[in-house]
Parts: structure tokens; sequence; C-alpha cells
């Protein structure tokens, strides 16, 4: 059998991309040149490997059962064609795109972008925002570096859990909550709240606690980042829920007060996550030892001087 590498990687693409127009864009090639392609695979394995369902493409079994064993064959083509080179930080030149949730850029990125620049002055960051929806931009290789809450359960997507921290309340000063020696499960429930989401959810894991309580809560707003939460707290007698970690430097800015939760909940997780073409990417892997040390670190409330 004569083999065509180039139909390793386009069945790679197909499998990620789960289209014939997302492997071509992925590959910068037609999509009738990418068809062709998959003509072919067709024909040398014997299987349809896409097939169509309603208005998308449905892999075989075959092809789920042989995905990691095709990007696995690709990456170890690859690293015999073109061997990585030593890193070299003095010279490094390249952008890192990095989609993180907004309370976490403001903790952490500056300490990230120093210490980068410090080994790296070639290097530069790229911070974009969150979007309201969920999107594949690290599955498209868009976005280099992701952190936030979610931990992905996508195989191809890593998620290393860098940190945690509790859930806090953050009032105005003066909210009457300040003047209870302990907020209870009930007068909490009682209050007005405010959410952070940037998708507009009313509700969250705070409203599954409570219904173990027998209690609801009324949620009259949503915004989108903690900051913008923080200043509808500021002038009003609403409440809201943020971890501790990321509320405390924006809260102590406007004059807030951080006030226990009293639900039991666990600690609210920090991932980096990245696609997995990446796992042995010598700059890659700098760039999440720095991203790692410096969430870890201002998680932690170090001082940044010190990391």
């Amino acid at each position: 059998m004569q083999l065509d590498l180039n139909l390793l990687a386009a069945l790679d693409a197909l499998l990620e991309e789960g289209s014939v127009a997302g492997a071509a864009d992925r590959l910068h090639v037609t999509a009738p040149a990418m068809s062709r392609s998959l003509g072919r695979i067709r024909r040398t394995t014997g299987d349809q490997i896409l097939v169509r369902t309603g208005r998308t493409m449905t892999p075989t079994p075959y092809a789920i059962a042989v995905r990691e064993q095709v990007h696995d064959l690709l990456q170890q083509v690859r690293g015999v064609l073109a061997p990585s080179r030593e890193l070299d930080l003095a010279t490094l030149e390249r952008t890192f795109t990095l989609r993180w949730h907004d309370a976490l850029v403001a903790l952490g990125g500056p300490t990230l972008l120093a210490a980068a620049r410090e080994q790296a002055p070639g290097v530069r960051l790229c911070f974009i925002a969150e979007s309201s929806v969920d999107t594949p931009e690290l599955r498209r290789g868009e976005v280099d570096l992701a952190a936030n809450a979610d931990g992905s359960t996508a195989p191809e997507i890593r998620a290393d859990r860098v940190a945690e921290t509790r859930q806090t309340l953050v009032v105005r000063r003066g909210h009457p909550f300040t003047r209870l020696k302990a907020v209870t499960a009930a007068r909490y429930a009682a209050a007005e709240h405010i959410t952070v989401s940037r998708r507009g959810r009313l509700g969250n894991i705070l409203d599954d606690a409570l219904a173990r309580l027998d209690l609801t809560r009324r949620v009259v707003a949503t915004a989108p980042t903690e900051r913008a939460a923080f200043e509808f707290v500021r002038g009003s007698d609403l409440v809201v829920t943020a971890p501790e970690s990321t509320a405390r430097p924006g809260a102590a800015d406007l004059g807030l007060v951080l006030l226990p939760l009293p639900l039991d909940l666990p600690p609210a997780p920090v991932y980096l996550s990245w696609h997995q073409r990446y796992d042995t990417d010598p700059a890659h892997i700098w760039l999440r030892d720095l991203a790692r040390t410096a969430l870890t670190g201002a998680m932690n409330g170090q001082d940044p001087t010190a990391l």
C-alpha cells in the first residue's frame, strides 16, 4: 500500500473539526480538496469516518476509536520531520493569546507580563475577553491558554487546576449585614442579590445550596464582570457573592466589605486550559509555568515582587 502522510493530517483535522469545511479552514485548503481527501481516506480505511446527521457530521465508531492514535501519530511524524530546537528565551519572538476571566487578568496578568518580559523581551501577550457563549478557540488554535473556573471535559483539552478560593459576600460599607454578628442562611436568602455572569444567568450553584435548605433568593440583576457588580453593590443594599481572592482587590478599591458566606460550598477552582497540540511545545510549556506561578501566587495573596 502506498501511504500518503497528507491523509494523516487531513484525517486528524477532520476528526478534530467534525466537518469538511472546518478541516479545510484549519489546513488552509479548499473545501472540495478536503472532500477529495475524505473520499481517499474512506477508500483506504473502508470506513465512512464522518456521516451526516441532520445539519452536522457525526464520527463513526471507528473514527472515535482511532482519533487519539491518529493525533499521536501525526505529532510523532512532525517531531521526526521538524524536531524542536532548544528554547532561547532571549531571542524568542512570539505572540500568545490568552482568554482569561476578567478578574484573573486583573489579579495575575500584571505578574505574568512582568515575568515574561523580563525573561523573553520579544514575547507579547494578548489578553482577550471571555465570550458570552462557549467558543472553540482553544481547539482551533486561536487561543493559546485559558484561565477560568471551568475544567473542560473535552479529550483534546488539557485542564490544570492551579488554585482555589472560597466564596465570600461583598456588600457596601454600612450595609445591614455589617451590623450583624453573623449572617445566617435565611437572612442571606432574604436579601436582594446581583450575580456575576457573562452569559446573563440569574441562577448558579448558590441557589442549589439554598434549595437544600428550603430557601430561595431573589436575584434582581446580573453583571458581566465582578467589577461591574461591585459598582451596583457600592450604591445599594444589593449583595454579590464572589471568589474571595479575586474579589478582595476590587472590593478594597471601592471601600466594600467582605463577609463569610453562610453556606457550605466547595472552594471555587481556577483552571489553566490548553489544547493538547501544545503539550510538548517548549515555548508554551514556559508560558504555562509562568502563568501557573502568577495565578497560584496571586490567589494565595503573595507579593508579586517575590514571585
